[in-house]
């Protein structure tokens, strides 16, 4: 019989009163949620916030739009030529600076976004947050990502 290891910890530093933790388990969560959703058109969520980004502002440098979703350079190109393979993005070199790339959304992955956005409907629903406590949550965290 193998003895039990308990240590006792203030309130402050149990894993439920963690912010990270929180914060990680809600990601994590709604990564789940949509993780089907988007599956039936063929995307993942790295994909469709591409997407939407790109819906908002497109044409934009690569190193633009790897920092509006938090992400690498490193990491957009692999997303990016996923996307591109689909023909849902393109990249092309930009005219006044060769080592820059622009991507830019097609009209295949604008026609699919717009049939993918039932996902977010959903997994709105699926939270159980009203509209309010919703636009509370992304407003708090847009409070920690713009530090």
């Amino acid at each position: 019989m193998t003895k039990q290891l308990t240590v006792s910890l203030p309130e402050t530093l149990k894993l439920d009163s963690q912010l990270c933790f929180a914060l990680h388990s809600a990601s994590n969560k709604i990564d789940q949620m949509y993780r089907p959703l988007l599956a039936t058109h063929g995307l993942t969520y790295a994909q469709y916030i591409v997407l939407m980004s790109l819906s908002e502002k497109d044409n934009v440098p690569i190193t633009v739009l790897a920092k509006k979703l938090g992400v690498s350079k490193a990491t957009m190109t692999p997303l990016l030529r996923r996307l591109e393979a689909k023909n849902l993005v393109t990249r092309k070199i930009e005219s006044t600076n060769e080592r820059q790339k622009q991507v830019k959304l097609t009209q295949e992955g604008l026609a699919l976004l717009s049939e993918s956005c039932d996902a977010t409907d959903k997994v709105f629903e699926d939270t159980g947050l009203t509209k309010a406590q919703a636009d509370g949550l992304i407003a708090l965290c847009k409070v920690i990502t713009q530090k």
